[in-house]
Formats: structure tokens, sequence, C-alpha cells
């Protein structure tokens, strides 16, 4: 009996060593089996780390994008502004130019009798042109006049008429009958003038 117990302890002593304790030939099974874990979470990790580079890169590509957007408006807007000041009143200015043209003639068909009998209304008439050349260059409307003489230059100038005349060449200006002008560098009206055409044979 006293054997028979014997071996229960003994048994129960190696049942209680196989559960608790680890045998040497099994280390190397728990270290190769944490192995397959550890890269699956390394794998993980460089994963994330590529999602969030990729979202980072998206979003500074969304930024830079945003910044120029902001900047090609901004130029946009200053470029409309100088527009609308250099040429938002071009319809207006264009309206007025045949008062120009009006007092210029006036002053041009005056005689030296008429201007000794009238000499306070042709100074009216001067002072009134001289005040709005005045305001054209003050809203940079400049005149173009070219002379008798000067070539024909289809930018500046609009044919009238053409004739021909002695002692010119075709092409020359023959005769101004209303001065040009240009707002800033656009041209408001050309000057009409008559061209000499090629002598006729």
């Amino acid at each position: 009996m006293a054997n028979s117990d014997k071996d229960i302890d003994s048994a129960i002593e190696e049942l209680m060593a196989g559960a608790t304790g680890t045998d040497e030939t099994d280390k190397p099974e728990t270290e190769e089996s944490d192995e397959p874990a550890a890269t699956d979470r390394e794998a993980e990790l460089e994963a994330d780390i590529e999602a969030l580079k990729s979202e980072r890169d998206e979003m500074r590509d969304r930024w830079m994008r945003a910044l120029a957007d902001a900047e090609n408006s901004r130029k946009r807007a200053d470029r409309d502004r100088k527009e609308a000041e250099n040429y938002g009143g071009s319809k207006l200015a264009r309206d007025l130019l045949p008062v120009y043209d009006n007092l210029s003639r006036a002053l041009h068909t005056v005689t030296d009798e008429q201007r000794e009998a009238n000499t306070a209304l042709i100074e009216g008439i001067e002072l009134t042109l001289r005040e709005l050349v005045n305001v054209y260059s003050k809203h940079g409307i400049t005149p173009i006049e070219p002379k008798v003489g000067d070539r024909f230059d289809p930018q500046y100038h609009e044919a009238m008429f053409e004739a021909p005349v002695p002692d010119t060449k075709a092409g020359d200006i023959i005769q101004v009958s209303a001065v040009g002008f240009m707002l800033h560098d656009r041209l408001l009206r050309p000057a009409h003038v008559g061209v000499s055409s090629s002598p006729a044979s």
C-alpha cells in the first residue's frame, strides 16, 4: 500500500512537472511561433506609415494647388482692377471726342476780325478746349496729331479718302480732318486723314 501511494505521488509529480515545466526541446518551437506574429506587426506598421505618407503627400498637393489658385485669383483681381481703372471710362471718353472736334473746328474757322469783335467769347472757347485736354490727359487720353507729309500708319490713322497729289508719294498724308486719340496703350479713335495715291500715269 505504501508502494502504491508512492507510485501515485510520483505520477502526480510527473504530471505537475509536465503541466508547469518547459522542456528544452519546446523552446525553439515557441520562438519560431512568435516570429510570424512579429513579422505581421511590422508589416502592419509599415502599411500604416505608407498610408500616412500618402495622405501627407495628398494634403501637400492640395495645399500647393490651393495656394496657386489663390495667387492666380489675386493676380486676376489686380489685372481686372487696373483694367477697370484704365479703360472703364472708354465709352464716355469716346462720346466726348466730338466735343473736342467741334471746339477745335470753331477755333480754326475764327477770323482775325471775329476774334477782335468777340474776344471774350473766343477766349472762353479756348479755355474750355484747354480744360478738356487737361481732363483727357489726367485720365490717360493723349492725342494722335499727324501732319501733312507724314506717312500713313494703319495702326493709328484711318484713310477717309485717297487722291493723287503732285510731289507726293503713295501713302503720304495730304490732309488731316480729325485728330486721333489713345487711351493709355489702346487706340480710342484713329486720326482721320486723306492719303495720296499713286499719281495717275
